[in-house]
């Protein structure tokens, strides 16, 4: 399984350091930056897994850089950790009002640092699992009101599936069903066309057995480690 990609954004350069040092020696790919208005440029064009963010920065505020985040096409889901030395209890609510997935208090040292890293690895890969799309072409069986429409499909994520289904609108409600490789029985789902151009269709599901769910998790999860 590919490392974690974590964004730490942090104005001190020791802390930037210890966090860098910390990350990659648990296996993390880290991309350090002390200057938030780069990381809210980043953001804009990188998806990462986890994302740091100091509160107190020049330029940009934490606060600010973190609604950035949450505007971004790239990582609006993506969780954020908010590290501060402020402990007050309306500095916490903003901070998860802004977009907050997790809370750092300051100041950080290399145990408090590997017991956070280790508390959220498991939801970080959880949410890169979710998101992430692997290729799959297969037939796939669109039905929406009285029509049915055959197409292909492009690619696969947990949320959702890229397809090419012809005459499919945007906010169509549309009943899938396709076949994994190897799989005998064909999966079903409920989903809606988020977005729709002529030669590709997004669709995001809105109802799936679990069943059904585990095995597109499953297949994911082999996909992700089988050599490329």
């Amino acid at each position: 399984m590919a490392s974690l990609k974590l964004l730490v954004v942090e104005d001190d350069i020791a802390s930037l350091e210890l966090m860098t040092e910390v990350f990659t020696s648990l296996k993390a790919d880290v991309r350090p930056l002390s200057d938030s208005l780069q990381a809210a440029a980043l953001v804009d064009k990188e998806k990462f897994d986890g994302i740091f963010l100091d509160l107190e920065m020049p330029n940009l505020h934490g606060f600010q850089l973190a609604q950035r985040v949450r505007e971004s096409s790239w990582n609006k889901l993506t969780p954020v950790v908010i590290v501060t030395g402020q402990d007050e209890r309306g500095t916490m609510h903003q901070a998860f009002s802004a977009g907050a997935t997790f809370f750092l208090q300051k100041p950080v040292d290399r145990n408090k640092l590997t017991t956070l890293f280790r508390t959220v690895r498991g939801p970080l890969f959880e949410n890169r699992r979710r998101y992430l799309r692997v290729p799959l072409q297969t037939e796939v069986t669109c039905c929406v009101g009285s029509r049915t429409l055959t197409g292909r499909t492009w690619n696969l994520s947990q949320g959702g599936m890229q397809i090419e289904a012809g005459s499919l609108a945007e906010d169509d409600t549309v009943k899938l069903s396709f076949k994994l490789p190897g799989s005998a029985a064909p999966i079903e789902a409920f989903g809606v066309v988020a977005w729709a151009k002529e030669d590709r269709q997004g669709v995001y599901f809105t109802k799936m057995s679990v069943p059904h769910q585990d095995e597109i998790r499953h297949y994911i999860s082999r996909v992700e480690v089988s050599p490329r």
